[in-house]
């Protein structure tokens, strides 16, 4: 079935490259009206400006996730130009640490958590109360295997993502009365510039293939097509769920 967001205004967190601007392409395509934010103005104004040329409808906001007056001052722009939400895709994240756990700095954990976490947190919050004055809405978290199976050189962005599929079932339990689908995506190794550690270098790509039981690293597309499921009509009865897109990743065990 073809996906059909028309009428409708997705807020895309991290929209400015890969996976985030992939998913702002396609909800675009899809006849959402796109809202795509990241830290940097002119990276998200080449985003949108590439939507428009499309024939879509998009607006660029500089937005620092993790700090509530960027937040409230992204939302509010959303409802400005385009007069409500009715889907949120948290999709910004960050890892500035790559290695065991405890060898990290204390302000290196508050980081990740402060964008990983409190950002869908402030991002729903704020976004949740204009889709009920609506007709409900959807939110999709984008979660990762290493929140599901354990990793030993993503260990506190695991505990980020493993915190957030815990965020996405509370919200889902809290909102679903009000008509407000809460769900999570959780892919494993995509093939983005954020994990390129992990298949960038023979090694450890052929570590990441014997870890997938589908002996393949996943691609944008992968993780675009269960992002416009959640979002349509098609997923209407799906809340509280932790979509997996990883070739079997985390059912085979330790991830790294």
């Amino acid at each position: 079935m073809e996906i059909n967001l028309q009428g409708r205004v997705a807020l895309i967190t991290g929209g400015s490259r890969g996976i985030g601007r992939a998913l702002a392409l396609a909800f675009a395509q899809a006849g959402a009206r796109v809202v795509v934010a990241s830290r940097k103005q002119e990276s998200v104004d080449a985003v949108a400006e590439e939507i428009r040329a499309a024939g879509g409808s998009a607006l660029a906001l500089a937005c620092h996730v993790g700090c509530e007056p960027d937040v409230r001052g992204l939302v509010a722009g959303a409802i400005e130009a385009f007069g409500g939400i009715d889907i949120l895709v948290n999709n910004a994240a960050t890892n500035p640490h790559f290695g065991p756990t405890l060898e990290a700095e204390p302000a290196l954990w508050d980081k990740i958590m402060q964008v990983n976490l409190r950002g869908p947190f402030l991002l729903a919050r704020e976004a949740a109360p204009h889709m009920l004055a609506g007709e409900g809405g959807c939110i999709i978290n984008m979660a990762s295997v290493t929140g599901l199976r354990p990793s030993a050189l993503l260990g506190i962005y695991s505990v980020s993502k493993a915190a957030l599929i815990m965020l996405t079932r509370v919200l889902a339990l809290e909102l679903g009365p009000q008509g407000i689908r809460v769900n999570a995506i959780a892919p494993g190794v995509i093939r983005t510039e954020f994990s390129r550690p992990l298949w960038e270098s023979e090694p450890m790509r052929q570590r990441v293939l014997q870890a997938t039981p589908l002996r393949a690293v996943g691609e944008v597309g992968d993780v675009v097509g269960a992002a416009l499921y959640l979002a349509s009509d098609l997923a209407a009865y799906v809340n509280g769920a932790v979509l997996t897109v990883d070739g079997g990743m985390s059912e085979a065990g330790v991830i790294g």
